[in-house]
């Protein structure tokens, strides 16, 4: 973390969650950027904000890096919430791969069905990414990565530029050039770390986390989340390692 005069903006990350897929001896991974700005939503999002006090409707923008079910099932809970207990009146964006609308709503719709239809009070606006492109998030200046993942769908990281400081999100990722890119000039790098052994496939090891670190100014801070059990004994300086219910302020 860095010592930083008041005048300078921090960063505020709270961590729905920090474990992979397979969620393990941690929840699903999502944090929330000065707990206004979702990365991913999973399945327990809902509970999460709750347990945080993170107000629901405090949540202005949804980033969502991919469709697996670990990264977006959470927002039909999210709509529900709004339907039904804290009656949303103010928009919604949702930003995220081409399909986003059509999937988040037909996910909405096969989990409480006629909720999609019932929503009279707030629009739900997506906005779908494409790589090359900068994109007013409200105050955030985001710039969508094309990350390598999976075949089967687009994989987005995100850099966001906020009162000059940026924010990188890599979602979920194997190790390539584009990693790299998304690090570059980054003042906090939120990054996954699938495996603390051996390859993780489709995902980033601690190897990989170290090379990456080899290549990244100092002035970088690393979290790394989307973690598998455990904690290993970290040899890195500036590598932070995420926890569920865990805030950072960088």
């Amino acid at each position: 973390m860095r010592d930083m005069s008041e005048a300078e903006t921090l960063f505020e990350l709270t961590f729905l969650g920090s474990g992979n897929a397979f969620a393990g001896d941690r929840y699903w991974s999502s944090f929330a950027l000065n707990r206004r700005f979702l990365f991913d939503a999973p399945p327990t999002l809902l509970a999460h904000l709750n347990r945080l006090d993170i107000p629901t409707l405090g949540i202005d923008a949804v980033f969502l890096s991919h469709f697996h079910a670990d990264h977006f099932f959470g927002l039909p809970f999210l709509f529900l919430d709004y339907e039904y207990i804290n009656h949303r009146t103010k928009d919604l964006l949702i930003v995220g791969p081409p399909g986003v609308e059509e999937k988040v709503e037909r996910l909405t719709e096969l989990g409480f069905p006629g909720l999609v239809r019932k929503n009279q009070r707030y629009r739900r606006r997506y906005l779908e990414v494409a790589e090359g492109n900068e994109y007013p998030v409200l105050e955030l200046i985001a710039r969508p990565v094309r990350m390598q993942h999976t075949e089967s769908l687009d994989c987005f990281g995100f850099k966001v530029r906020l009162d000059g400081r940026v924010l990188a999100y890599a979602g979920d990722a194997e190790m390539s050039p584009a990693v790299l890119e998304l690090a570059k000039g980054a003042d906090v790098l939120v990054v996954e770390c699938s495996c603390w052994e051996g390859d993780c496939g489709p995902h980033i090891s601690l190897d990989d986390i170290r090379r990456l670190r080899a290549q990244i100014p100092p002035q970088t801070t690393f979290v790394l989340t989307h973690l598998e059990p455990g904690r290993p004994q970290l040899d890195m300086p500036g590598v932070l390692l995420a926890d569920d219910f865990a805030t950072f302020r960088l």
